[in-house]
């Protein structure tokens, strides 16, 4: 007792010594107003971040994250478990909520919550238990490539639903994934015909399971994830069913479509219970609204894959050069639509990971800078990390990885130049397709965000490859502050039009511009090379 009551007494002169000390800031402190926080889910294809948002200035308080598990069970296939991703979503609002509470130096008030996501991968579930039928299907899974060719044969190629959707017939898509699931999974096929089955992208599941799961959540889909399932129609922005017949899907599972920013629902349960979800939008496209693209404007974002979107405004482009018509985004229930064209790229960081993780050349993904940059250049290597295929602006499923030029003068130093260079030039063709297909299109400069663009030798490697300034702001978690800046104008804590304002809220900051530094000589051989490369890496699946 004597010791219990000796430890208290401690604690307790520490108190009154505290108060006698800065009595002040005590007071200052127990009196502040809460501080109003907006939060966003990032769920990606390899992890899922939390960040709680300051709403006053939109700077970022607090954040988690937490890796989810790769499941490979062929070549070529990539699953996810969905409640796996579900739990790590709840685990990371759980400790970021904690650590919003300790940096702040008042109470927090949740205001709106919003959620980004992976695109176009596919989730299934029983809608009377709320249980996943199979395990999520990766955007970058390529297990339906006898069905696209099905449907190229039956339709009569594969931009036979191009002019309603704005997307070639690919396994990039959700629509085709959901039709491998119902041919091949017997309870997914029975929990449709018996009108049990629910389907969903991320964004799908996640608002679903939040606002209460198989106890009245809502199956709601946001207009830029369906603009990626090939079964929306882009200019009424609802499921169009000659192509939902086309693809044979039951229209009953299909979500309802909703804008990228309204309330879809509340938290049911833990840290955000009763919070609104309020805005919503795939990755990209948050992250085209996180840079406050405006029409006319373009960003390129570096993860697992490569994606660079060209806001056109209220301007359907159809593309002839290989890229896809998308949305960008739709601020508001009522707001009119805004649409882009978008190149994607399958593998970018990708090919980083397969350098650790299959090779063992790097034992991380940090290490790359300082082992390219050991070496002036690649010494006439070049690497085509086609593992799945080609996306924009090829769309070659036959396309295969390969490393080409090697001589017995070349080191793991020159195979990991090769691998950035290869992450540019797949984003030199894409701008290139992007100027074809946008007549008068000027870039002057190219906006870019995501985890690989802390890499300054491959922002560096950029600018010259494309011979332009590469702008690199100080927040590169851009994706995250879209969904947030979505959840604010669906809450009606600011309005849409504030977000593109030149002094709008959080777009001050710093930022780095990488300026070319070789002539347009020696930028047209390298490119020259790399188009060689990609033509030794056609024709290989079958």
């Amino acid at each position: 007792f004597f010791t219990f009551w000796r430890v208290t007494k401690r604690e307790m002169l520490a108190r009154i010594f505290n108060i006698i000390r800065k009595p002040a800031a005590l007071f200052k402190r127990s009196n502040r107003l809460p501080m109003d926080c907006v939060v966003a889910i990032d769920q990606g294809t390899q992890s899922s971040r939390v960040i709680f948002y300051d709403a006053s200035d939109m700077k970022a308080v607090a954040s988690h994250q937490l890796e989810h598990t790769q499941i490979r069970p062929k070549p070529g296939w990539t699953e996810h478990d969905p409640l796996e991703i579900f739990q790590k979503v709840n685990e990371c609002i759980e400790v970021a909520h904690r650590k919003a509470i300790g940096a702040c130096e008042s109470p927090i008030l949740v205001k709106a919550l919003g959620i980004t996501n992976q695109r176009e991968t596919v989730v299934v579930w029983d809608k009377d238990t709320g249980k996943p039928l199979h395990n999520a299907i990766v955007w970058l899974d390529t297990r339906t490539e006898n069905i696209c060719q099905q449907l190229e044969a039956e339709f009569g190629g594969k931009d036979s639903f191009r002019a309603v959707t704005g997307l070639p017939i690919s396994t990039y898509f959700s629509g085709v994934k959901l039709r491998w699931l119902l041919d091949n999974v017997p309870q997914v096929k029975s929990a449709a015909d018996e009108g049990r089955a629910l389907f969903g992208t991320v964004d799908t599941w996640l608002i679903y399971m939040l606002t209460g799961g198989a106890q009245g959540g809502a199956h709601v889909i946001d207009v830029t994830n369906a603009s990626r399932t090939l079964l929306m129609d882009l200019k009424t922005r609802a499921w169009h069913e000659p192509t939902v017949q086309s693809l044979r899907i039951p229209p009953s599972l299909l979500p309802r479509i909703v804008s990228s920013a309204e309330v879809y629902g509340t938290v049911r349960a833990g840290a955000l219970a009763g919070v609104p979800i309020a805005g919503c939008l795939g990755d990209q496209h948050a992250a085209t609204l996180g840079q406050r693209c405006r029409p006319g404007e373009a960003k390129n974002t570096y993860g697992t894959g490569c994606f660079m979107l060209l806001n056109t405004g209220s301007q359907l482009v159809p593309s002839s050069h290989g890229l896809l018509s998308t949305m960008a985004f739709q601020l508001g229930k009522d707001a009119p639509p805004q649409y882009a064209l978008e190149g994607s790229v399958a593998i970018a960081g990708a090919a980083v990971s397969w350098l650790k993780d299959n090779l063992g050349i790097i034992k991380s993904a940090k290490e790359i800078e300082g082992l390219a940059a050991s070496v002036p250049d690649s010494a006439g290597v070049c690497f085509v990390p086609a593992f799945n295929g080609l996306f924009a602006p090829h769309w070659r499923t036959d396309a295969r990885g390969c490393i080409v030029g090697m001589t017995q003068y070349c080191t793991k130093a020159h195979i990991a130049r090769a691998t950035l260079e290869a992450i540019c030039f797949q984003s030199r063709e894409v701008l290139e397709a992007m100027k074809a297909d946008a007549e008068g299109l000027s870039v002057g400069a190219l906006r870019v965000d995501g985890g690989a663009t802390q890499n300054a030798l491959l922002m560096n490697m950029q600018a010259d490859i494309l011979g332009i300034p590469v702008v690199r702001p100080e927040d590169i978690e851009t994706t995250a502050r879209g969904a947030a800046l979505a959840a604010g104008i669906g809450a009606g804590l600011w309005p849409a039009e504030s977000i593109f304002q030149e002094d709008a809220k959080g777009s001050g900051g710093g930022h780095t511009t990488f300026a070319p530094s070789i002539g347009e000589e020696e930028r047209e051989a390298r490119y020259a090379l790399w188009s060689k490369a990609i033509a030794r890496s056609l024709d290989w699946a079958h």
